[in-house]
Order: structure tokens, then C-alpha cells, then sequence
């Protein structure tokens, strides 16, 4: 029990500081610090007491989103060994934004592998009901109601079919973490941290959805240019690098409800099992 609080107390510094280096525009750092807070988050899930199911579960969970978050920091140190040299043409930003497709799709890929680990464990779970498990449910329909009409929203003139097509493994990462977030308030801990962990979980699955269909969007306009267009689009890129204090506020907003969604959902798994072994 001591080393799976030591791991907790870890679990929120390295979190924390994922955060701040979010929040200082220094992003290799923050990834670097969010697989150190997952990877702590893994341990301490694996450290505590309770059934292996939940245990396992909740630390599988913790662990692929480790893994992930790996992944995206070594994919991030390769795209800045090229960061100084001049572009190379439409061909070569058009690669660049293919492979920005791919990374986003890891993270989607991630999400779902991660909440179905997290679902095994939860369904371990004795189910309580209550009011948690209502509003969870209503919060899980509007969930999809709002990927949906991100996803159809989205800006361009790309056909419909082809975008629901290519942003598919997004909304499968939404309809399974809604799925969790409906169940997680019918087996909730006293203290709501496994519905609140799921909520934060959902708005980032949504968030990934919508990034990949505009990303694809983006991508389709580029290569399939409207026909009775003359023109060649231009693209623009800046030469002005960002100001060396400012504060990348919504990264770091993004770091923190990824990260906060993981542990609270495993935090409050944990606790609700804990709970229901006192009785």
C-alpha cells in the first residue's frame, strides 16, 4: 500500500508538470512528463489492493495510454528534425499532413484500446444505480449527438460519405467511451471519480473525432481541388516564430483533461471496488 501511494503522489507531480510544460510551449517535455505520469498511474494501479480483474484492467487501461503517449513523443521528435530546412512544395506538405492524419489516428486507436481495457475492469464492478447513472447516460447521449453534428459540420465542401468514412475509428472512440461513461454512473464511487474520469475521457475522444475529420477535410480539398477552379490553391505557411513567453493556454487545457480523464477513471474504479469489498 505504501509504494501504490508513492505512485499516486507521482502520478500527480509528473502530471502537473505534463501541464506546465503544455502551458510553456514546450511540448516534447510534456509528452515526455505525460508517459511518466501514465506509466506511474500504471504502477499504481497495479500496487493496489483488489481483485486482479479490476486491477488489471485499470492498469492495462493506464498502460496502452502510456504507450501511446510514447509513440506520439518520438513521432514529435522526428518531425523536428527537419523544422529548420525550406519547404519542399505542395507534395511535401501534402505527406506531412497525411502523416499528421496517421498520428492522430494512433491516438484514436489508443483511445479505444485504452477505454475497452478500462470497460473490462468497470464491468467487474457490482452496479449501484442512482442518480450518477442517469445523468451519465444523458451525458453519453449528448456525447454522440455532438460528434455527430461536429463531424457533419465540418468546414469545406468534402462529400459526406468520404468524411464519415475517414473520421470512422473517431467515432468509434466516442461511441465506446460514451458506452463506458452511460455505465459509469451505474457503478460509480461515492465520490463520482469514475464518471467524472469518463466524462473528461469522452469530451477528449470527441475532441480527437473532430480533429481528424477536419485534418481529412483539409487534406481532401488540397488533393481533389474544385473543377471549375483555374487557380492552383497556395499555401500558406508563417515565418514568424511564436513569441518565446507566450502561453499555450489550450494545450495545456487539452494535457489536462487527457490526463485528468485516465487518472480519475482509474482512481475512481480502484475506489469504487474498494468500496464495495468494505461492505
Amino acid at each position: 500500500m505504501r509504494l501504490s501511494a508513492s505512485l499516486g503522489a507521482a502520478t500527480v507531480v509528473a502530471g502537473l508538470l505534463s501541464v506546465g510544460a503544455a502551458l510553456l510551449a514546450i511540448p516534447d517535455a510534456s509528452l515526455l512528463w505525460a508517459v511518466v505520469t501514465l506509466a506511474a498511474l500504471c504502477g499504481h494501479a497495479l500496487t493496489a489492493s483488489g481483485t486482479p480483474r479490476v486491477r488489471w484492467g485499470v492498469a492495462a487501461g493506464a498502460g496502452v495510454s502510456a504507450l501511446v503517449a510514447a509513440a506520439n513523443l518520438r513521432w514529435s521528435l522526428g518531425w523536428g528534425t527537419d523544422a529548420g530546412e525550406p519547404a519542399r512544395g505542395r507534395a511535401y506538405v501534402l505527406e506531412r499532413w497525411q502523416e499528421g492524419m496517421d498520428r492522430q489516428r494512433l491516438i484514436v486507436w489508443g483511445l479505444v484500446l485504452g477505454v475497452l481495457l478500462l470497460a473490462v475492469a468497470v464491468s467487474a464492478l457490482p452496479a449501484r444505480g442512482g442518480r450518477h447513472g442517469v445523468a451519465t447516460t444523458v451525458l453519453a447521449l449528448a456525447a454522440l449527438v455532438w460528434c455527430g453534428l461536429s463531424v457533419a459540420s465540418t468546414p469545406g465542401e468534402p462529400p459526406l460519405l468520404d468524411l464519415f468514412a475517414a473520421a470512422w475509428p473517431g467515432l468509434l472512440a466516442v461511441l465506446v467511451t460514451a458506452g463506458l461513461l452511460a455505465s459509469s454512473g451505474w457503478r460509480s464511487d461515492r465520490h463520482g471519480l469514475l464518471p467524472t474520469g469518463m466524462i473528461l475521457l469522452a469530451l477528449v475522444a470527441v475532441g480527437a473525432c473532430s480533429a481528424l475529420a477536419s485534418a481529412w477535410a483539409t487534406w481532401w480539398t488540397l488533393v481533389e481541388p474544385a473543377e471549375d477552379a483555374f487557380l492552383q490553391p497556395g499555401i500558406m505557411v508563417s515565418t514568424s516564430a511564436p513569441a518565446a513567453s507566450a502561453l499555450e493556454v489550450s494545450s495545456a487545457v487539452e494535457t489536462a483533461v487527457a490526463l485528468g480523464g485516465v487518472g480519475l477513471a482509474v482512481a475512481g474504479a480502484l475506489r469504487a471496488h474498494r468500496e464495495t469489498e468494505g461492505r
